[in-house]
């Protein structure tokens, strides 16, 4: 009787294929990100050579140009950090929900949810600042991600990717719409919340990213622990409750999650799209569909595309800048159409 061959065991998807080869892409993308930080901080409208940037770093004076880089760029580059890492990871975890890869917090009208919240905040009861913003943004993003997940969830069969996404457009483009009707209905109180609706890291400094980081910090944890509940629901959530995940709970907890990441980022930069969309789509297509390493490459590769697009802003009409929502949205559209047609590895 001839012997039974060996079952094969299919290779991990990714380009990765070893978690010594992840864990070794992920260092040399870490040291890319060091080099678009500092290049942050260098690059701008105003040309500053690298060593007065390095005396405004070690022996700060009152020297104008260091005022430029201790008050404006560096903060400005943490900031931007920040927000990319809260964007990108509330993407991740909102595609590993719904087993979704067109799914991110723009997508499903996250930040059009914190848009209109803060529309309201300003037309109706004067909110005049940005630190005043962020807890309406809350509010907002959490209202909505939970409207959106109750309509893609009603009837058989449970949460439904595509009624999720379809969801997502028509609360996202129902809330915009107001939110436009509210700019229209009183233009001067809506003139100093301009800036802030395009998505942009102008101006913002550290004073609004301390009230907000523990909040993103909470969200970050919840991140870290449902990445192994999800890699089981991705299997499908009847399996991943065979095998012992709590999908109920792993459910409110990304929701948790994606409100304090996506509603704290949207409100110290306003709505940034694609980046949640982008990123893990890419960490993903190198490291296959492991969640732990999903978030980790997605933590490293945000804020390079956000600071890379913050950097081309500034030099597309130096000295004037466009802001950073404007400059991903162009490249996210292209990117976004050689992702989709990757469908093996743009698959959950």
């Amino acid at each position: 009787m001839p012997p039974h061959p060996s079952p094969t065991v299919a290779p991990p998807h990714g380009l990765a294929r070893s978690n010594l080869v992840r864990g070794m892409t992920l260092a040399g993308i870490l040291v890319a990100l060091a080099g678009v930080a500092l290049a942050s901080v260098v690059i701008g409208s105003r040309e500053i050579p690298l060593s007065v940037v390095w005396d405004a770093v070690t022996a700060p004076s009152s020297v104008e140009d260091h005022f430029v880089i201790r008050d404006l760029r560096i903060p400005r580059t943490v900031v931007g950090v920040v927000v990319a890492v809260a964007l990108g990871v509330a993407g991740a975890l909102i595609q590993a929900l719904t087993r979704n890869p067109l799914a991110d917090p723009g997508i499903l009208g996250v930040n059009a949810g914190a848009s209109f919240a803060v529309a309201l905040g300003v037309g109706f009861f004067g909110v005049s600042t940005i630190s005043g913003y962020v807890w309406f943004a809350f509010a907002g993003a959490l209202i909505v991600t939970i409207a959106v997940y109750a309509i893609g969830s009603a009837g058989r069969g449970g949460a439904d990717p595509l009624r999720l996404v379809l969801a997502g457009v028509a609360l996202g483009a129902a809330l915009s719409g107001l939110t436009s009707a509210l700019t229209l209905l009183d233009p001067e109180a809506f003139d100093k919340m301009r800036n802030w609706g395009a998505g942009t890291i102008v101006g913002r400094g550290l004073d609004l990213v301390w009230p907000v980081l523990p909040l993103l910090g909470v969200g970050l944890v919840i991140a870290l622990i449902v990445a192994r509940p999800l890699n089981a629901i991705a299997l499908g959530e009847d399996l991943a409750a065979a095998l012992g995940a709590n999908v109920l709970r792993t459910r409110i907890l990304v929701i948790v999650a994606v409100t304090l990441l996506a509603g704290g980022a949207t409100a110290i930069a306003g709505p940034i799209g694609f980046i949640g969309l982008m990123v893990p789509h890419v960490a993903r297509w190198i490291v296959g569909p492991d969640q732990r390493w999903i978030l980790a490459y997605t933590v490293a590769l945000s804020p390079i595309l956000l600071l890379v697009a913050d950097i081309a802003g500034r030099l597309i009409m130096r000295p004037a800048e466009v802001p950073v929502g404007i400059v991903t949205a162009f490249v996210g559209a292209p990117v976004l159409i050689v992702l989709i047609r990757r469908r093996k590895t743009s698959s959950l």
